[in-house]
């Protein structure tokens, strides 16, 4: 624990480009004290609003609340979404000068009509996914390679919403190969090949399952899985995460392969969603810090906890670290 410790003084300062599908997170709060006699459906009488960030944008939320400084890149639309999601961006002290607006394509954005008692009845999702072209990409593609050089630490987050585009991918494995840079990779796309070049995946166990055809009942599943993700990628390093049960760390960053199974931190869970940014954003930290891949992991895992007992897309400090530490 005393090395987690220090690792956690050395994040301050450090700068991660965030590059991927930034979204709104929007919840309708309310309380249900009765069913429609319309249809089986509880009415919610409507209490207050909350916008939080999401996708790539929680990503850099969490950069920033570990003490970070943060590039990011992202598409937005020319919307009322896109001007909420800028608002609460800057309220969390991140620049919007590299996100792009393409005016033909809504901004990313999930509804949630949920309890008063955190408890979800409905979702709409609003979205464009079609990967953009032309100018639109041009224009990412120089947005991306010129976070990539200001940066200690890259992430790619995809959500499948149009961003990670194979020229961006390309360009931005290029960059860090040049700037020589970690770069890493919450992926969506089951091919894992599509990411060849990065340094880490980090997949959780259903992408995982995805990517290789292995379904993940064990500790042998995930090896292999793990194993599989490594090859098809050329020697990226792989960090699938695994709910309740932690992760399983396959390292191939100094020394040849090293694999490990790190166990979860204990916390009670209410809401998941997130978790995965949380785990990248501190996993980039730590690397941009110079930490070794598995003390890296380690922090993650602690900070995942933290926020998977909050509901929502949630944030870990280094103080609720600290705390744990």
């Amino acid at each position: 624990m005393a090395v987690l410790r220090a690792l956690t003084t050395r994040l301050s300062g450090r700068r991660v480009a965030v590059i991927g599908d930034v979204m709104l997170d929007h919840f309708i709060i309310g309380r249900v004290d009765r069913i429609s006699p319309e249809a089986p459906v509880p009415v919610v009488r409507f209490d207050r609003d909350e916008y939080r960030l999401g996708g790539a944008a929680n990503v850099a939320h969490n950069v920033r609340s570990l003490g970070g400084a943060v590039t990011l890149v992202g598409l937005t639309g020319d919307d009322d979404v896109a001007a909420e999601l800028r608002k609460t961006l800057q309220a969390q002290g991140i620049g919007t000068e590299s996100l792009t607006v393409d005016s033909s394509r809504r901004t990313t954005r999930k509804t949630r009509v949920v309890t008063s008692r955190n408890q979800q009845v409905a979702r709409v999702d609003y979205e464009s996914d079609a990967e953009p072209d032309g100018a639109m990409l041009a224009t990412l593609v120089r947005a991306a390679t010129t976070a990539v050089n200001g940066a200690d630490a890259v992430v790619l987050s995809d959500y499948r919403k149009g961003v990670v585009a194979p020229a961006v991918i390309s360009a931005v494995i290029d960059a860090c190969r040049t700037a020589k840079r970690p770069l890493l990779v919450d992926p969506k796309v089951p091919v894992a090949s599509r990411y060849s070049g990065a340094t880490l995946l980090t997949p959780n166990h259903h992408e995982a399952e995805l990517m290789t055809g292995i379904s993940i009942r064990t500790a042998d599943d995930a090896r292999a899985a793990a194993q599989a993700i490594y090859e098809a990628t050329g020697g990226a390093s792989v960090l699938i995460t695994w709910g309740e049960r932690g992760m399983w760390l396959f390292d191939a960053s100094a020394g040849g392969p090293r694999e490990e199974h790190i166990a979860a931190a204990a916390r009670e869970v209410a809401d998941v969603t997130g978790a995965g940014d949380t785990v990248i954003a501190t996993l980039a930290l730590a690397l941009a810090a110079g930490a070794p891949l598995g003390d890296a992991a380690r922090l993650a895992t602690l900070a995942a906890g933290l926020v998977v007992a909050r509901f929502g897309p949630a944030t870990a400090s280094l103080d609720d670290i600290r705390a744990l530490l």
